[in-house]
């Protein structure tokens, strides 16, 4: 028998919005492993955002740390391409730990899903994020069934963080479903002033560094 498909959000699943992606004020981070291939969905994530889930990142520099990304998944009204926008970081309580793996309780679940209404309400879980201290960015055999039980969605990511090496990326489904573990991709940096907030060595920003620098 296949094991039941348990879900972080509710049974009544959400639709798209109309909206218009907002490309004019991000910059593009882009993965050296895309090699022009188009995911799923495009991912746009705030500067606050992204300091929050690195500063958890770097809360514990040996045992894996996660938790959820809260935002909104939208459909461009001119291209119908489906984005989420991640603007929350939820971290995840009553874990259990250690160096290689990082595995969400009842209790977790039950705190996530409180935390989101409190905290963000009217969001989604547009995805998961953990960390591979000392390892690399990839998805292990265990994270790849969290992905597909938990977030079976073709709009849900996964980010992995490795905070040794400064590094991280977005694993995305393709449009037929496949999500390959080893292939992560950038994503859209949501800018308040122009200047950037990501530090991230494995990626680039369309024009090189120094547009980031500016």
């Amino acid at each position: 028998m296949s094991q039941p498909r348990l879900r972080l959000f509710p049974a009544d699943e959400p639709l798209p919005r109309s909206s218009r992606m907002p490309t004019g004020r991000a910059l593009r981070w882009s993965s050296p492993l895309e090699d022009g291939a188009k995911a799923a969905v495009t991912v746009f994530v705030t500067q606050g955002a992204f300091v929050r889930v690195c500063a958890h990142a770097g809360s514990d520099l040996t045992n894996e740390v996660g938790g959820v990304l809260a935002g909104r998944w939208r459909v461009d009204r001119s291209t119908g391409e489906s984005f989420v926008v991640v603007e929350g970081v939820l971290p995840a309580a009553h874990t259990r730990q250690g160096r290689t793996y990082v595995t969400f309780t009842q209790d977790s679940l039950v705190d996530l899903n409180s935390e989101l209404e409190r905290r963000y309400p009217g969001k989604l879980m547009v995805g998961w994020y953990h960390t591979h201290p000392r390892m690399d960015v990839f998805l292990s055999g265990y994270d790849v069934w969290l992905h597909e039980h938990f977030f079976p969605e073709l709009w849900h990511v996964a980010l992995v963080i490795e905070p040794h090496k400064t590094s991280g990326g977005f694993f995305i489904r393709m449009p037929d479903g496949h999500l390959d573990p080893h292939r992560y991709f950038g994503f859209f940096e949501l800018t308040d002033s122009g200047r950037s907030v990501v530090h991230w060595r494995n990626l680039t920003p369309e024009g090189g560094r120094e547009e980031a620098a500016e």
